[in-house]
């Protein structure tokens, strides 16, 4: 276990080692005053504070306390709260809800998915996920409202605090050595400031992330950034066993109708009504003043007729959030504070892809600091959070890279419109496009397909480039 929280500063944070790429100039948030009111009644310390009870955050919090640990929860919102996504979960997030103990059955309030159902071209092509030792054969559906209340009250259940209304103003730092010691905070409705300490702090406020910022961890601008819309409306086709994605992406005010890099998305949510949503990586090909919303209300006018779309049907306002891709902020852990989620840039490039992965890196970085807490010594508690990084590295770095990879050649519309040809016309060659951009491959896999994909990933380029 580790020793005594040293003394917190209101001192800002000493830059830390450059992590490579070119950083972002974004502005440090404010560092509250280590004169903040604390709760009391030793409540106000912890082994460990996470910030953000999303599910980076709640992952981390379950795996953190079900070893013992004292672990704060700090979430800024109040339970049920929005978030902008899809609401569709890979065979790669429902293998990580299973880990946590979650009843993930349809009569839990799951609607189980099949697989995805590619459209483009004129083409429609059902993909089945597949069947593999590491993950289930099955994706599933659920608002995120209730998926992440869910998750943190699953978190709460294990052993940690969760405390909702908590809005994290910045860092605790050590005046000597600029190392997280803690957070400030202001509760509830009336904003009423407390401090928070800890020897280990794990980020997992969203992209963001004003904790990471005021601890002087900049975005990579050579990583790409995404973004997503969203909205409901009711459908007959709410039932839907397979998750939809429309290829062609078209800004209907361009004269030209080139193809976007990203892709329309209507996933049926089991209550009659569907997520329909679009995604764009911007890969610098995009136009810096699209109307977003306005492209989705468009692209939704062109859905055919027999998913019931019309404007009276839409059921919430139109939503957008960034996506940040790639681990596109680093270094993951320095001076006591560890990066995970959105906070960290884990949400895939290839298909924008977020909630697995952020509960990967959650249940990483908790596994890591179980591990670091054990240690005697500061330098090996030091040493053994320091393999947070190389873990994620050693997690990603193909897939993201390929993802990249991807993210680039769809801003070349020729090159799109001659592979998303060939694809559609050959679907073995799609069967396997779509196994590695979803990254459900494994290396003891039964299928030489299989095999061959794990190994493309493994080689392709490092994130760190």
């Amino acid at each position: 276990m580790p020793g005594p929280a040293q003394q917190p500063s209101a001192r800002p944070a000493r830059p830390s080692d450059p992590s490579g790429g070119t950083a972002a100039v974004e502005p440090a948030a404010a560092v509250e005053p280590a004169t903040a009111e604390v709760p009391g009644n030793g409540a106000d310390t912890a082994d460990v504070i996470v910030v953000g009870a999303g599910p980076a955050g709640s992952t981390a919090a379950y795996h953190l306390a079900r070893t013992g640990l004292d672990v704060l929860l700090l979430e800024k919102s109040a339970f049920p709260r929005e978030k902008v996504c899809g609401d569709g979960l890979t065979p790669r997030a429902v293998r990580q809800l299973i880990d946590l103990g979650i009843d993930v059955s349809e009569s839990a309030g799951w609607l189980h998915n099949r697989g995805l159902r590619i459209v483009a071209g004129g083409h429609r092509l059902e993909l089945d996920w597949p069947e593999l030792s590491a993950f289930p054969g099955f994706g599933l559906v659920r608002r995120r409202a209730d998926f992440d209340e869910l998750l943190a009250r699953r978190a709460a259940a294990a052993g940690a605090r969760l405390v909702e209304r908590a809005n994290v103003d910045g860092p605790l730092l050590d005046e000597r050595t600029g190392r997280i010691t803690g957070v400030t905070a202001r509760l509830g409705e009336e904003r009423r400031p407390v401090a928070y300490r800890a020897p280990l702090v794990v980020a997992a406020d969203g992209n963001s992330t004003r904790l990471s910022l005021a601890m002087k961890r900049y975005r990579r601008t050579d990583r790409a950034m995404g973004v997503a819309y969203r909205t409901y409306f009711t459908t007959p086709r709410h039932e839907d066993r397979y998750l939809e994605a429309w290829l062609d992406l078209r800004d209907p005010s361009d004269r030209d109708r080139r193809l976007l890099p990203g892709y329309g998305w209507v996933f049926g949510m089991g209550d009659g009504t569907a997520n329909v949503g679009l995604g764009v990586v911007d890969t610098g090909a995009v136009p810096g003043e699209m109307d977003w919303k306005h492209l989705l209300r468009r692209w939704c006018e062109n859905l055919p007729a027999d998913y019931g779309y019309h404007p009276e049907a839409v059921t919430e306002p139109i939503r957008g959030s960034a996506l940040p891709m790639g681990l596109n902020r680093q270094p993951h852990y320095a001076d006591g504070l560890l990066l995970i989620g959105d906070a960290g840039g884990t949400v895939s490039p290839a298909t924008g892809e977020g909630i697995a992965y952020a509960m990967e890196s959650g249940r990483y970085a908790a596994e890591t600091v179980v591990q670091a807490l054990a240690r005697r010594t500061d330098r090996g508690r030091d040493l053994a959070l320091r393999a947070y990084p190389q873990t994620l590295r050693a997690a990603y770095d193909g897939y993201f890279a390929l993802g990249r990879l991807t993210a680039a050649a769809l801003s070349r519309p020729r090159l799109v419109g001659a592979a998303g040809a060939a694809g559609l016309g050959n679907p073995v060659l799609l069967r396997a496009a779509f196994r590695l951009m979803v990254n459900l491959t494994e290396p003891n896999s039964r299928d030489a397909l299989g095999r061959l994909l794990h190994i493309l990933g493994r080689l392709a380029p490092s994130s760190r480039g």
